[in-house]
């Protein structure tokens, strides 16, 4: 496959990109649509796994028996969807204002 992307930086210059990658889908399922959703797809994954490694350092986590780690993994999905939702910006900041004013955390949460 090969796929062809635009974007745009903070200073509104254009960039072009051209990726490709190898399917294991047979020829009569790899239609353009189904493709396009199987990498958008792929990479709304990858940024929930940024966010988490990056702002929650997740990677360095010593939780590591029984549920524990899927738990803490849930608790972070959860904080991250919560600030996506009602906080709207980037979710470091808005970590950090929430670490700042823990009154704003419990409004956020309905207590």
């Amino acid at each position: 496959m090969r796929i062809e992307r635009t974007t745009w930086d903070r200073k509104g210059r254009q960039r072009r990109e051209v990726a490709y990658g190898v399917l294991s889908l047979p020829a009569d399922r790899a239609d353009e649509a189904r493709v396009l959703a199987l990498v958008r797809g792929h990479w709304m994954i990858e940024a929930l796994h940024y966010i988490r490694d990056v702002t929650y350092d997740e990677d360095r986590c010593r939780i590591r028996t029984g549920n524990a780690p899927r738990a803490m993994a849930t608790l972070r999905n959860l904080a991250i969807g919560l600030l996506r939702i009602y906080q709207p910006g980037a979710i470091a900041r808005q970590n950090r204002l929430l670490a700042m004013n823990p009154q704003r955390l419990l409004t956020l949460i309905g207590a």
